[in-house]
């Protein structure tokens, strides 16, 4: 997995490991000062996402990594056999009733994982973790530990409980990590519902924590009683919290309008795709100054999407 073969063209396959090429080898920079650096990165085309349907292989010809616009040398992209998944499953607890339709739809997703996939289930009341099934491979266990939510008026927002969430990953083996973040977005703690997502200190915290470790964060759009009564001021900053941690750590978010989702099978039958073409892309860096470094993933195929985190903060 750690070869490098100039001018390959490579096919990737679903469950199986993945060769690519970049500008400069590690051999180049054996008297620089170099690290490690492992993201999560999901290769499929927009066909597959459009007609619901994996495709048996990707041409995803050269991939290419820059961060802070520099090229990158790539060691090694770990697939699904080659690094089993770690999957957090968190929901906010003063979701609406409507959200306790979707359990059933929610554990044949878990049931459904790839063999091997961890995977832990909590609920996030004010800003702390409920956990109701720790990391487990026994799918059929986490499938049926799920709750009804008792709902509520208020939304104190999900970002503390997902950045305690991202703790709980710290003493798994290495491999894939995602975390699915059933909640509205609102961030309660601000105290003004025309809030600039920018201005939410959990918000960037649980955003660089999720860096830091390698975890997507992919996220879907489920009201509280306090959203669904509240206008377009309220809902569009709280979607575009949930967009933000997805996008800047390589998930996805999923939106269906400003209503409650009537069944979140598309959601996660997309999700299942996407998982199934995670892989954890592993380079080295150049870049040994502290702080924050943007990260950029490429394909020479422009069939191909490659969902990654926008960068990460180094310390």
């Amino acid at each position: 997995m750690r070869s490098i073969f100039p001018g390959l063209i490579a096919v990737l396959l679903l469950a199986t490991g993945y060769f690519c090429v970049n500008a400069q080898s590690p051999n180049e920079r054996d008297k620089q000062k170099v690290r490690t650096v492992t993201i999560p990165i999901s290769i499929y085309t927009k066909k597959e996402l459009k007609t619901n349907q994996a495709s048996e292989y990707v041409e995803a010809e050269r991939i290419l990594v820059k961060e802070d616009k520099e090229d990158q040398a790539i060691l090694s992209i770990r697939s699904v056999e080659t690094s089993p998944l770690s999957l957090a499953i968190l929901i906010q607890e003063e979701l609406t009733s409507d959200f306790n339709l979707q359990i059933p739809e929610i554990a044949k997703f878990i049931r459904g994982l790839p063999k091997g996939t961890r995977v832990m289930v909590a609920y996030i009341r004010g800003g702390s973790l409920d956990i109701r099934q720790k990391f487990t491979d026994d799918l059929e266990k986490a499938s049926k530990s799920f709750r009804i939510v008792t709902g509520g008026n208020t939304s104190n927002g999900p970002f503390g409980g997902l950045s305690d969430a991202l703790g709980r990953f710290d003493g798994l083996p290495g491999g894939r990590r995602a975390i699915l973040l059933i909640s509205d977005g609102f961030e309660g703690s601000q105290g003004n519902i025309s809030f600039s997502v920018n201005q939410s200190i959990d918000l960037d915290r649980a955003i660089s924590k999720s860096q830091k470790r390698g975890v997507a964060v992919y996220s879907i759009y489920s009201p509280t009683q306090f959203t669904a009564n509240s206008s377009s001021n309220a809902i569009l900053p709280s979607q575009g919290a949930l967009d933000r941690v997805s996008e800047e750590t390589g998930g996805r978010a999923f939106f269906q309008g400003a209503l409650a989702p009537i069944t979140f099978e598309p959601f996660l039958r997309d999700l299942g795709l996407l998982i199934k073409r995670q892989f954890a892309l592993t380079y080295l860096s150049t870049h040994m100054k502290k702080g924050y470094h943007k990260v950029e993933v490429t394909s020479t195929n422009p069939d191909v999407k490659i969902q990654y985190p926008r960068g990460y903060f180094f310390r």
